[in-house]
């Protein structure tokens, strides 16, 4: 049917996500997905046995609308134990309906027409778009094309006096680098008596390799103070499709989070949160993602010898980054596409993650899937 109505589009330059091109690619080619950060094995089962009981014991009504008071205070117990802040579950923690929700209800709430959000590039594909959907100008800052570390002179250039939040994410999607001590102390000074707030996506919290620390704001009062930390249950758990996830913020940012996310999902899935308060408890449940992950990480690496790919460091989260350039001169889009068509293996190339399409020649490797498929991916990648 042709409608008599053509909307004037909030985000022309928005078309169908990278994911789910490749995705239907992959389908079609019976292709490996190396692609996307979404396991392919199974969660612990006492995860699901735990949303069976709640749901058994009549918890299949609306939650709370800012989220199950048991989950709210096992979040700020595991927050205080692993970092030292202390969040009030009453006025400073949010349960929402996926980390994505939590990203559009803190700038939908917190960034205003004509503020500047400063953010880093290659980055997470909803970024820009919900900056721009408040009227406000995303500012992207590119990342080292040799470590992608953060040059934080670059970062104080280009803050201004509409400058209002500047997004961060550690561990890094796509690139799996990770802050490091040197990134907390410029963030802190460049911060330092302004009114600029701190949204850090964490979701990859606990997947942090070779036993460096989770370099997380709430670790830094001074940054704890100003920020607003979202993470996921469903990176933690193995449950990306259940979409639970968290805000932490002092009570003034909290409120008006909460203002957004009450006429966005109201509240999350009740019985996913009772679930995921019982798996709380049993702190090995998400402090064991770090080895699990690096093993997983330190397989694909391995079995990949020999290729001619040169694979660069990944200090957390689910990806590892591949350069091709020995292999060939495409475009990382085309390339990515041949993979698909003629190993059957899919992966993402990292132009993707760019508002301006740069081409480093680089690919993006999800490592989070079951060991088998990960040697078998390589396998077929070393034929290239």
């Amino acid at each position: 049917m042709q409608s008599a109505c053509i909307p004037e589009s909030k985000l022309p330059s928005v078309g169908t996500t990278i994911f789910t091109v490749i995705g239907q690619l992959a389908d079609e080619h019976h292709a490996l997905n190396l692609s996307q950060g979404a396991p392919n094995f199974a969660c612990d089962p006492r995860l699901i046995e735990g949303v069976e009981r709640a749901m058994r014991a009549g918890h299949n009504q609306y939650s709370p609308m800012s989220g199950v008071l048991a989950l709210r205070e096992a979040i700020a117990q595991k927050t205080h134990a692993l970092y030292g802040a202390q969040y009030d579950p009453g006025t400073e923690v949010t349960v929402v309906a996926s980390a994505s929700e939590g990203l559009y209800a803190t700038i939908s709430a917190l960034v205003h027409p004509g503020d500047e959000v400063i953010y880093f590039e290659p980055s997470f594909d909803s970024y820009a778009p919900i900056v721009q959907l408040q009227g406000a100008t995303p500012i992207a800052i590119k990342l080292s094309a040799e470590n992608f570390h953060i040059d934080w002179d670059e970062v104080a250039a280009a803050i201004t006096p509409r400058t209002r939040m500047i997004l961060v994410n550690s561990p890094h999607n796509p690139t799996g680098s990770a802050f490091t001590a040197h990134d907390i102390e410029r963030l802190t000074a460049l911060t330092r008596d302004t009114k600029i707030i701190v949204l850090s996506d964490e979701v990859y919290e606990h997947v942090v390799f070779d036993g460096a620390p989770h370099q997380g704001m709430a670790r830094y009062p001074a940054l704890a103070e100003r920020s607003v930390i979202v993470s996921s249950f469903g990176k933690s758990y193995h449950v990306t499709g259940w979409r639970v996830g968290y805000c932490l913020a002092p009570a003034a940012l909290t409120a008006e989070i909460r203002k957004i996310h009450q006429f966005m999902t109201f509240s999350a899935d009740t019985p996913m949160q009772m679930a995921f308060a019982d798996a709380l408890a049993d702190a090995s449940s998400y402090l064991n993602l770090g080895p699990f992950y690096q093993h997983k990480r330190d397989l694909l690496a391995r079995e990949l010898t020999g290729s001619r790919f040169t694979l660069m460091p990944s200090a957390g989260s689910f990806f590892m980054l591949a350069r091709y350039d020995a292999i060939s001169d495409e475009t990382d889009s085309d390339f990515v596409l041949r993979l698909i068509r003629e190993a059957r293996v899919a992966t993402i190339p990292l132009s993707a993650f760019y508002t301006d399409g740069t081409d480093n020649r680089v690919i993006r490797l999800s490592f989070a899937k079951d060991d088998d498929t990960l040697i078998e991916g390589a396998r077929r990648l070393r034929s290239i």
